[in-house]
């Protein structure tokens, strides 16, 4: 049997924050600057921080293994560790295989060089010989899409070009372990696609080893069939990317509740929300609903001077991949787009409920001007859990937030 790619065994990285050595350059600045100072300086404690703390896992060769958490969780750490940017403070990862890493924009490059002279010396860097990274050269530029600008210093790119050539060469220069942090959405939607379709096809296609670090778990869901998650450091669940992310979005889910009320975005000074419901049913109520028979979302609020605006619905899964959007003012229903004078108002969207597979779906809802304004954005103001049995049932989360009533919670199915 083969070596795996790379082998972690009780791997852990510890810091010390706030500590500077007693004397040296540093400390001898800040007696000079600062002598008399009585602003308290944290340099005299040592705290001392576990970004990473007993990891032991496995990665065979031609796997793509993503590796989720929330920030903080240590999932940079580990991705230094295993390019040997930082060494571990305990254990150690054992990695078979040439390496490439794309850990934030601009890694490995020269900014006075241009991006021809820098394709060759990223190459040079993973161990490649000049005729192989010739025979490669047009095939990298071409996928990078910048050949317009291939003889221009790379200080002159934008970060979605420096982006897509540091792809573009840790791709097509064929080492056995590409490593890919958050990187990546710093490009474009398309490219992302044509970035995430590449992985794929090397990894399935060359036996070759991918590590993808991504928030986006429809990103990691499409494109991993395993997924590490990493929470405070530990390793908290190693096994089917399925599984792995609704452990994920279980527990980011409980972790923000508290504050999903807080959560509304593109709120106007025009308009002052007061309450959002579904079917007549206050908030933090357990509603059941018939998946065929139609439901009703209804918002009331204050405006203070007149606005044109239409309620609008946008539904998605629990991966965040958008299903359907239902909007009459920009579908320009007959009497969809209402002229509101000053005072309080409720609109209500009535929606039919399509079959829908069993698990968890979110809706967003915004109270809009289609093309001039968002009056208020509530995310994921209502989750629908479908249960397979022909029930379902909407949780609501509310609170009072200076006199604003703001629901978080989502729903996805078919609008009409």
């Amino acid at each position: 049997m083969s070596e795996p790619a790379i082998h972690v065994q009780n791997l852990g990285k510890q810091y010390r924050l706030g500590t500077a050595a007693g004397g040296g350059l540093l400390a001898s600045l800040k007696r000079r600057f600062r002598p008399n100072s009585t602003r308290p300086d944290s340099c005299g404690k040592a705290d001392i921080f576990w970004a990473l703390q007993d990891l032991d896992f496995k990665v065979e060769r031609g796997e793509i293994v993503g590796i989720i958490g929330r920030n903080g969780a240590g999932k940079s750490t580990l991705l230094k560790i295993l390019s040997r940017i930082t060494p571990p403070t305990t254990g150690r990862a054992l990695i078979n295989g040439r390496v490439a890493s794309l850990l934030e924009v601009g890694t490995g490059f020269h900014p006075e060089l241009s991006g021809r002279d820098n394709i060759f010396l990223n190459g040079a860097i993973l161990g490649m010989r000049r005729s192989e990274i010739v025979t490669k050269f047009d095939e990298i530029v071409s996928f990078a899409e910048v050949e317009r600008f291939i003889d221009t210093p790379v200080k002159h790119y934008s970060s979605g070009m420096y982006v897509r050539l540091a792809f573009a060469v840790a791709a097509h220069l064929e080492p056995e372990i590409l490593i890919i942090d958050e990187v990546l959405a710093v490009g474009d939607a398309a490219f992302q696609e044509k970035c995430l379709g590449k992985m794929d096809s090397i990894a399935r296609e060359s036996g070759r080893t991918i590590l993808f670090v991504s928030h986006n778990t429809a990103a990691v869901r499409n494109l991993c069939r395993r997924a590490i998650l990493l929470e405070k450091g530990t390793l908290a669940m190693d096994g089917q990317t399925e599984a792995t992310l609704s452990r994920y979005l279980d527990l980011h889910s409980k972790a923000d509740a508290p504050a999903l009320a807080r959560l509304q975005k593109g709120s106007s000074p025009v308009v002052n929300c007061l309450a959002l419901s579904l079917n007549g049913n206050p908030l933090s109520a357990q509603v059941f609903a018939n998946p065929s028979a139609p439901f009703e979302i209804a918002l009331c609020f204050e405006c203070h001077e007149t606005i044109q605006a239409s309620l609008e619905l946008r539904i998605s899964d629990r991966y965040g991949a958008r299903i359907a959007l239902s909007s009459p003012g920009f579908e320009g229903k007959n009497g969809s787009l209402h002229l509101l004078p000053p005072g309080r108002h409720t609109l209500s969207l009535e929606l039919a409920l399509p079959a829908l597979v069993k698990g968890v779906y979110h809706l967003d809802v915004l109270l809009l001007q289609p093309y001039v304004c968002d009056y208020a954005v509530f995310q994921q103001a209502f989750e629908l859990h479908l249960d397979g049995s022909g029930q379902t049932w909407e949780k609501f989360y509310d609170a009072s937030v200076t006199g604003h009533m703001l629901l978080q919670s989502v729903v996805r199915n078919k609008a009409t």
